[in-house]
């Protein structure tokens, strides 16, 4: 923590563009998005707290990433919506820190989470009869609280990192929050050491659970094969679908946009990327994990009917 930096007291957020009828477009985008992710989160988390049909593991996990996603959401888009109506796109070092380090710790959590989730289903599809107490109320709170701690405590690491690094030119950062790609790229000495603790985070808290969740599905597919009928094999396989989805679209955008050399960033085309994965990815989950599950929409008809009496 030595190198503190004296030459940089804030950033500027440069955003998507500095067209007024585009800002205000992307105003009303973003109020549409973060509104829908709200509602959407908040009443998933409501149907799983409330019907006691939704109090299962499954379903305990799908509620902590509706609440996740929520926060994670909220690290972004208020801030994007007030931007793209102001003329000032200011954000201090300390304001830029908090929003990075938040940022960190709640991805990496989701990475901790969407493999404890693959985890639980393939506890389900091997040993269904055993579920219920091999998934014991302890072991899911302990996933739950070990992904948050993982996921911040490694955060704590790249922050401290980062933000020790000098930023001795621009202050403008070619992006619409302060992500690792744009800070790297102002940074004017970014060592070998800060290369290799980057990489070290990123392939412990994003590869090593990629190779968890595969390896949890290649078990999962061996157990979905064992079953004799074809209609039992599709019923098992619909419980994994929603999640796979969500693996495959978070990580997707993750290792598109951090696995690649700093030299080879193309800020402008990461910046639609990482769109998707904090604004819109929050916003889809609670679609994904709703829009075809029989019990979700049989909690809400129940929560619409008690609304309406």
């Amino acid at each position: 923590m030595e190198r503190v930096n004296h030459t940089v007291t804030e950033f500027i957020l440069a955003g998507f563009t500095r067209d007024p009828v585009m800002q205000l477009v992307l105003f009303v985008l973003f109020l549409v998005v973060y509104s829908v992710t709200v509602v959407g989160n908040i009443t998933l988390i409501v149907l799983i707290c409330t019907d006691s049909r939704l109090h299962t593991p499954m379903y305990f996990f799908i509620g902590n990433l509706s609440f996740l996603d929520l926060w994670y959401s909220s690290v972004y888009t208020p801030n994007n919506i007030v931007t793209c109506v102001s003329e000032d796109k200011r954000i201090s070092f300390a304001g830029c820190l908090a929003q990075f380090f938040f940022s960190a710790g709640l991805g990496y959590s989701e990475c901790y989470l969407l493999t404890a989730m693959a985890y639980d289903r393939y506890m389900a599809i091997s040993n269904p009869l055993l579920y219920a107490q091999a998934m014991s109320s302890r072991l899911c709170v302990g996933f739950v609280t070990a992904s948050y701690l993982g996921g911040f405590v490694n955060s704590t690491i790249i922050t401290s990192e980062t933000f020790t690094l000098t930023f001795c030119g621009d202050n403008v950062i070619d992006d619409f929050f302060c992500d690792l790609p744009p800070l790297v790229k102002l940074a004017c000495d970014v060592k070998a050491s800060y290369h290799i603790v980057l990489y070290f985070l990123l392939a412990s808290n994003v590869l090593t659970p990629i190779v968890f969740i595969l390896t949890s599905y290649l078990f999962i597919i061996a157990a979905i094969l064992r079953i004799r009928s074809t209609q039992g094999q599709l019923k098992a396989f619909s419980t994994c679908s929603s999640h796979l989805i969500s693996v495959t679209l978070y990580y997707g955008s993750i290792l598109y946009i951090y696995y690649r050399p700093s030299s080879s960033y193309a800020l402008e085309q990461d910046k639609i990327v990482s769109l998707f994965y904090t604004v819109v990815f929050p916003m889809l989950n609670p679609m994904i994990y709703s829009l075809r599950n029989k019990d979700v929409k049989e909690a809400m008809k129940k929560l619409f009917k008690m609304t309406a009496s």
